[in-house]
């Protein structure tokens, strides 16, 4: 079985809480999508909330928790919020103030704005 190299790393010193949840600020290792070695994105609780796969990313102040995930090539960006067990997949996308909680599921080509 192939591994798959960290597209990201959560910044240790970049973290913020939110409803008792520590976050934190995501970077880039590799290029991927419209992605940069070396960008900032948005804040995460822990690896399971965004995949290392494909393109999918977590941009600006954007934040995801709890057991929710982004996976595939979609993104969640601006100051969305993403949590519970909700899942953002495909192409889709999350965006401005939007929040998506609970047994959400955003797929193919949704947004939600």
């Amino acid at each position: 079985m192939k591994s798959i190299m960290n597209k990201y790393e959560m910044l240790q010193d970049d973290k913020i809480e939110v409803s008792g949840h520590i976050l934190y600020r995501i970077k880039a290792l590799k290029d991927f999508g419209d992605v940069e070695a070396g960008d900032l994105g948005g804040y995460i609780e822990g690896e399971k909330n965004l995949s290392h796969r494909n393109n999918c990313w977590v941009y600006d102040n954007a934040r995801v928790c709890d057991n929710a995930r982004v996976c595939g090539d979609a993104y969640v960006c601006g100051d969305a919020r993403v949590c519970g067990d909700a899942r953002v997949c495909g192409d889709a996308y999350v965006c401005d103030n939007a929040r998506v909680c609970g047994d959400a599921y955003v797929y193919d080509n949704a947004r939600v704005c």
